[in-house]
This record gives C-alpha cells, sequence and structure tokens, in this order.
C-alpha cells in the first residue's frame, strides 16, 4: 500500500497538487491518497498581520466557524464522491489549528509514503520573514515531498534534474532517486552547479558525478556541470535550460538559528522553480 498525503485548501494550486497525486497513483498497485483541510483558527481578535482589528465577538466567532465546518464537510463529501470508483482509495480529514503543525501532526500520524503539496511561492520581504507553509513541510517532512504549482500530468515526466554535489554516504538519496527514475521511466540529469563561491573545475565534478552514477549503477542519465552566482538560481536556470519536467534534491531540514543565516537552497528552488520539485530530507 502507498500512502499520499494531499494538504488541501481549495486554491488552484492544491487543486493541481489533488490532480497530479490521482493521477500519479495509476504507477502503483494499491494507493491511498488523504486529502487533508486544515481550518485555521486565529486568536480572539480579528487583528491581521500587521496589526489592528477589531475584537471579534466569541459567539459570532463559533458561529463562523460552525458554518465554515459545516461548508467543509459538504465540499469534501462532494469530493469523495467526484473520485470514488477509481483504483486508488480517496479519503478526507478536517482539522483545525494552525496549518503547519496540523500537516506536519499529519505527516507523523499518519505516516505517508509522500506528500504532494500546491505551492504559490513568494518573494521578497514576506519570503525571507515568513515563509510558506509548504516550505516549512519541506524542511521537517521525514518523507519525500513534491511541489505543484501548475497543472502536471505526470505521465509526461520525461526530464529529471537532479541536482547534488554526489559525495560519499547518500545510500538512502541514491536509492529514493532510483525509485523516483523508475516511477516516471525518465532520464536523470544528475548536475552540479559550480559558483563562484565554490569553484572546482570542471574534470573534478565529472568525475564524482560519474563515480556516483557508477556506484549506485544508475542508468539513462546525463552528466552535467552548470555555472552561475548561487546553486539555487543555478539549478532553476539549468532546469530551464533543458526544459526539464521536474526538479529533484535533498534537504538537510536545517531549522532555527541554523536556518535563518544559511538559508535553505531546496526552499528557494521551491519557491522560485515554475516546475514540479521532488524533495528529501537527509540527516
Amino acid at each position: 500500500m502507498t500512502k499520499v498525503l494531499i494538504p488541501f485548501d481549495f486554491s488552484e494550486q492544491a487543486q493541481n497538487a489533488l490532480d497530479f497525486a490521482t493521477s500519479l497513483s495509476s504507477k502503483f498497485d494499491k494507493v491511498e491518497l488523504l486529502v487533508l483541510h486544515v481550518i485555521e483558527v486565529p486568536s480572539s481578535s480579528a487583528m491581521g498581520t500587521m496589526g489592528g482589528g477589531d475584537m471579534m465577538p466569541e459567539m459570532e466567532n463559533q458561529i463562523f466557524f460552525i458554518e465554515l465546518l459545516d461548508r467543509r464537510k459538504a465540499q469534501f463529501k462532494e469530493l469523495e464522491s467526484k473520485y470514488a470508483g477509481n483504483s486508488y482509495n480517496l479519503s478526507t480529514k478536517i482539522v483545525m489549528g494552525n496549518a503547519f503543525q496540523s500537516i506536519s501532526s499529519a505527516i507523523i500520524d499518519e505516516d505517508p509514503d509522500l506528500v504532494v503539496m500546491g505551492s504559490k511561492g513568494s518573494d521578497g520581504l514576506e519570503e525571507v520573514l515568513l515563509g510558506s507553509n509548504t516550505e516549512k513541510v519541506v524542511r521537517t517532512a521525514h518523507c519525500p515531498v513534491v511541489t505543484v504549482k501548475t497543472a502536471t500530468n505526470p505521465e509526461k515526466i520525461k526530464k529529471i534534474v537532479f541536482a547534488n554535489d554526489f559525495r560519499e554516504n547518500q545510500d538512502e538519496l541514491a536509492k529514493r532517486i532510483l525509485s523516483l527514475q523508475k516511477w516516471f521511466d525518465a532520464d536523470l540529469y544528475l548536475v552540479i552547479i559550480n559558483t563562484p563561491g565554490s569553484f572546482e573545475t570542471t574534470r573534478e565534478s565529472a568525475a564524482r558525478i560519474k563515480m556516483f552514477a557508477n556506484y549506485y549503477k544508475i542508468k539513462h542519465a546525463v552528466a552535467e556541470i552548470y555555472n552561475s552566482n548561487s546553486e539555487e538560481d543555478g539549478i532553476v536556470e539549468f532546469a530551464e535550460d533543458i526544459d526539464a519536467d521536474l526538479i529533484a534534491m535533498a534537504t538537510h531540514g536545517r531549522t532555527g538559528l541554523i536556518h535563518l543565516f544559511t538559508g535553505s537552497i531546496a526552499e528557494d528552488v521551491v519557491n522560485h522553480a515554475k516546475r514540479p520539485v521532488w524533495t528529501f530530507k537527509i540527516k
């Protein structure tokens, strides 16, 4: 049984993620799709992110959430009917609370094999200060996460960019990349991004990619070295240049002060890439 968790907020991006997950299910024998909706519960005041706002009467607050919950239940009942009778089993769940915390709890409790999420991306100050729920899930999930922005047909994924440094001790990541390649019957583009701050010769990079591919017996792969100002820009630019269908990469899942000061290449790519991104947190 393959279990896929799809956080769903009724946005266009969430629908794209659900469509991607239902189409992807054809590649597995038995699939359980769990569609999760989080009703975010604010504090007792209707304050915006910049402050202000009037106090919402408690009774009015309760009525609002009861009506919203009833509406979401009805929408999910329609969703279950729409996707009934397929080869996969689709179920729905509604919880109330903080979106990121609720999704994280569901990942721990449900232990899915994959999370598929819609992403809008963010820029500028919002990206620096807040980050999206999608970025946070990418950073912390113990299973692979696929982020989807636009409508994407898994059957058309035939070029996968795998960006990495291709150094030693990557057994678990290599195993998952091979499975990913098998899912889509795709060609792998094994790419090292060469930047001014971490320059190395093409010969050094090519030798390391070749050693990695040989050691893990990766077939239908192309070795590439791409020069750019930063790793995240280089990954996005290379994927655009070859018209890739999917970007695959690892994240170290850094949190707290370390994440604040170092950031995350994977999260930046998720934010800025127009194509789906597959990520997996490594220890």
